[in-house]
């Protein structure tokens, strides 16, 4: 394919190329063409601008790395191409796979927006599928293997072969830095792991200089392979604007993976809710997944005197705190207390995402864990808007 690409003098040119790999009949107006793992051969993306421009065809190109490789064109399709970000699964794309029908799925969303408790049968089940998610995660490959044969041994398997491809990229395509992105994504399941799960560069090498690491780490959230989740100074509005880069938590972009980076039989032992397990990092990658999902920009605050939320995320341009609980504790969130009760911040709700039923105390909701799946953007603003200036004339 890149011999199609790279040689051609024109759109006619690269589409009579093209007529001569392929074995079906290229019908102007109707075909749609797809090109795949485009990483492999830029030059179809620098390229499309010309044969969107000649429109015969329709033009579908995909692929992994975009959000490295795109960058580095000479010459970006600007105007011609609209970009779409492609996720894992998210729970409730999961949960309808494994056969979660849309009645209890818009069963669940009433209990959400009204505040009320779940049947304790559904409840117990979607805990269940929300276990299983931890373990599988959102991975095409990975959950069609589950679907196809439900042996978590087979789905283990696949997730280690897709790390396995993560590395040979990691070391096909930036090759310069190659040795410090593969030290940072080995690192990722322990950092989760620690106390605080802020990602501490001196466990890299005691030496060392955030600065030198930056493109490493910035490689990772491009690829889409890592989840960076940045520290904010105030919970305030706008919080990028507080927000600190070389202070950060970085998840895994699926759950799924994660989990198979860790010791062999935990998948069991989540199954089976064991009390042994410390479920905080899978927890909160899966909350982090989900949220990157929904388009949420990613954040936690930490303060000395407050304490430190595990998420805060702006929504309908207000912001949103959310305590992630994996225990029986889950009422104890003294962080998360002092910044509601707090004058200073104006926050008028927040989510405790708990294994417990949804229940309102305040301003805090906690809510089952499953129900992070209906966190979303809301659109607010008027679609159209005009301005009346017929008095000016």
């Amino acid at each position: 394919m890149v011999k199609v690409f790279s040689k051609a003098k024109n759109s006619q040119d690269i589409l009579l190329r093209l007529s001569t790999v392929t074995s079906q009949d290229l019908v102007k107006g109707s075909t749609l063409l797809f090109f795949d793992e485009v990483q492999e051969c830029p030059e179809i993306v620098t390229a499309i601008k010309f044969l969107v421009e000649e429109g015969s065809y329709r033009y579908v190109l995909s692929g992994s790395l975009l959000g490295v490789e795109i960058k580095n064109l000479r010459s970006a399709p600007v105007g011609y191409m609209d970009v779409k970000d492609m996720y894992p699964l998210d729970l409730e794309e999961f949960a309808t796979a494994v056969g979660i029908n849309d009645r209890i799925i818009d069963a669940l969303r009433k209990h959400f927006t009204e505040g009320t408790a779940v049947d304790e049968f559904i409840h117990e089940k979607m805990m269940e599928v929300f276990r299983l998610y931890l373990i599988v995660g959102g991975m095409p490959a990975a959950v069609d293997k589950y679907l196809a044969t439900n042996n978590l041994q087979d789905v283990m398997a696949e997730q280690q072969a897709i790390i396995r491809l993560y590395k040979q990229d990691i070391a096909k395509y930036d090759p310069d830095h190659k040795l410090y992105i593969q030290e940072i994504f080995d690192r990722i399941p322990a950092e989760l792991d620690a106390k605080n799960k802020r990602f501490i560069l001196k466990n890299l090498n005691e030496n060392i200089k955030f600065s030198r690491y930056q493109n490493s780490f910035l490689w990772l959230k491009d690829a889409g392979v890592a989840l960076p989740v940045y520290n904010v100074e105030e919970p305030t509005v706008p919080l990028i604007l507080s927000s600190s880069r070389n202070l950060f938590k970085l998840f895994m972009a699926d759950i799924g993976l994660l989990a198979s980076l860790y010791a062999d039989g935990i998948q069991l032992k989540i199954l089976d809710n064991e009390p042994s397990i410390n479920f905080g990092s899978v927890y909160e990658n899966a909350v982090a997944q989900e949220l990157w999902a929904h388009g949420f920009q990613l954040y936690y605050y930490n303060n000395k005197r407050q304490g430190e939320l595990d998420f805060v995320i702006e929504q309908n341009g207000e912001v949103l705190p959310l305590e992630v609980k994996s225990g029986k504790d889950y009422e104890r969130h003294k962080a998360l207390t002092n910044v509601v009760n707090s004058t200073t911040y104006q926050i008028s709700k927040a989510y405790v995402l708990c294994n417990d039923h949804v229940k309102k105390v305040g301003k805090i909701t906690y809510l089952p864990i499953y129900m992070l799946m209906f966190i979303k953007k809301e659109q607010k603003l008027p679609t159209k808007y005009s301005i009346d200036l017929s008095g000016l004339v």
